[in-house]
């Protein structure tokens, strides 16, 4: 779900303007899953611009506060969400811890990083919502840490049924500050792709996991 339709289009107008959002229709990209896509998506690259990461520093914290209430930390999806989620801490003033996919196999062998105790809530913090996986076994980390998660918040979703089926059945609240519908609709308005070109994205959407070009 978006909480502010302005802000879903601005903030995907800003992804295409910068290539953090690639849509290659014609020539599709192969994901980690073997999936084929006509779309890819690397939002670690709006680190690199200052007025972007503020505006999604600014509007994610914003979000955050009205959405869930201040939490006691924000925590980061590694690798990803680790700067992302940096920014907002740092924007609303709170601690920051980050949790790895798994256990370190050396050391003290941390899957969360940072300091936290048990029973502090906690807000999760994505760039990028794809099947939901990854970052549920987030949520499951956390919570096997004695953390209450309030929700999560990530910069764009592709908002598969799947995802959603996941965190419905995990009663956990997922917000984004863009998705799918508004990465079209604002392609569509800019001109970045054509009618052909957009028939395609849409039928990628109805199933990613069996499309062919």
């Amino acid at each position: 779900m978006v909480l502010d339709t302005d802000t879903a289009l601005k903030t995907a107008e800003l992804l295409l303007q910068i290539n953090a959002i690639k849509l290659r229709p014609e020539n599709p990209f192969t994901w980690a899953s073997g999936w084929k896509s006509p779309i890819y998506c690397d939002n670690r690259i709006l680190l690199s611009y200052p007025a972007i990461r503020n505006f999604v520093r600014e509007q994610m914290a914003r979000q955050v506060e009205e959405l869930y209430g201040r939490p006691d930390v924000i925590a980061g999806v590694a690798t990803g969400a680790i700067g992302i989620g940096v920014l907002v801490a740092e924007q609303m003033g709170l601690p920051f811890i980050y949790v790895r996919p798994e256990p370190k196999g050396h050391g003290r062998q941390n899957q969360i990083e940072g300091y936290a105790t048990e029973g502090q809530t906690v807000v999760v913090v994505e760039d990028l919502i794809s099947t939901g996986q990854s970052s549920l076994k987030a949520v499951d980390a956390l919570e096997a840490a004695g953390l209450k998660v309030k929700g999560m918040l990530a910069v764009f979703s592709y908002g598969f049924a799947l995802s959603e089926q996941r965190f419905k059945s995990r009663e956990l609240s997922l917000n984004t500050l863009s998705n799918y519908e508004s990465l079209i609709s604002q392609a569509s308005k800019t001109g970045y792709v054509n009618q052909n070109q957009l028939e395609t994205l849409k039928a990628w959407r109805e199933n990613p996991e069996n499309w062919k070009p």
